[in-house]
């Protein structure tokens, strides 16, 4: 089973984020991360969660995400963003995007979760905790461009 530890954090909600993720299969580990100029956190850990799974080179392999997010974890483990995706208002829904990117690759992967809670010790969560916040303050923040499209919409009505 691969592992994948992942973390969002946004600097204001919204303001700069990031995410940091790290994948783990046996003794092979990899650490991910990207920040954003304006974004927000939710966007963040369901980023952290997608951008995970697109890493994973072998799809017949199981994936556990490990997410402080319940934002993410009950979207999915409760089973409300199947719901969402078969209602016509699906697109006004928050960061649909974000969800249609993770609901393609989710189906192309065995995937499940587990909640836990965040700042509580757990060394990979904190680890990916570390990454998201280093990378929301970093240098080189790339454009969250389904977040800045959405609040440019919103501006216009």
């Amino acid at each position: 089973m691969i592992t994948l530890f992942t973390d969002g954090s946004a600097r204001g909600n919204p303001g700069p984020g990031g995410y940091g993720a790290i994948l783990r299969y046996g003794p092979h580990e990899k650490e991910l991360a990207q920040g954003y100029r304006r974004t927000t956190n939710n966007r963040m850990e369901l980023l952290a969660v997608i951008v995970g799974l697109e890493a994973v080179t072998r799809p017949d392999i199981p994936v556990l995400v490990i997410s402080d997010s319940k934002y993410v974890v009950d979207a999915v483990e409760k089973r409300w963003v199947f719901g969402w995706e078969k209602k016509p208002d699906f697109g006004k829904k928050a960061n649909p995007d974000l969800w249609r990117r993770f609901l393609a690759v989710y189906r192309q992967r065995k995937v499940s979760f587990r909640w836990i809670k965040g700042h509580a010790g757990h060394a990979e969560n904190e680890r990916c905790d570390v990454l998201a916040v280093q990378s929301a303050l970093g240098k080189g923040l790339l454009v969250d461009e389904g977040f800045e499209r959405a609040q440019a919409s919103a501006s216009l009505l």
